[in-house]
Order: structure tokens, then sequence, then C-alpha cells
């Protein structure tokens, strides 16, 4: 895991995750390397945990 990844039971909002999803694809210019990718793919994965555990709360 790289020393930029958050810990587990991350406290991120969705919000928050999807603001940087975006600067990510911003910063990229609609083009991912393969370091980008990998961050990607660990903030959606994050993002869709913060969606799941509102929906749970919701319910």
């Amino acid at each position: 895991m790289s020393p930029d990844s958050p810990p587990s039971g991350s406290v991120r909002s969705a919000a928050e995750l999807n603001e940087r999803i975006r600067a990510l694809w911003l910063r990229a210019g609609g083009t991912l390397s393969a370091q980008e990718r990998a961050e990607y793919e660990l903030l959606v994965i994050e993002w869709a945990a913060a969606v799941r555990g509102r929906i749970i709360e919701a319910a």
C-alpha cells in the first residue's frame, strides 16, 4: 500500500471522495497513467464503501 493510501476504515465522505476523483481526472487530462489508475481504483472503492455506509445508516 502506498503512503498516500488512506487507512482502512477511512472516514472521508462520499462527497469528498467524489471531489478527489474529479480532481484526479482533471489533473490527468482525461487519460490516466498506471499510477493514476491505481489511485483512481482505490478512490472508487473507498467512495463505494462510503455510499454503502450512508445507505445502511438511512435504513
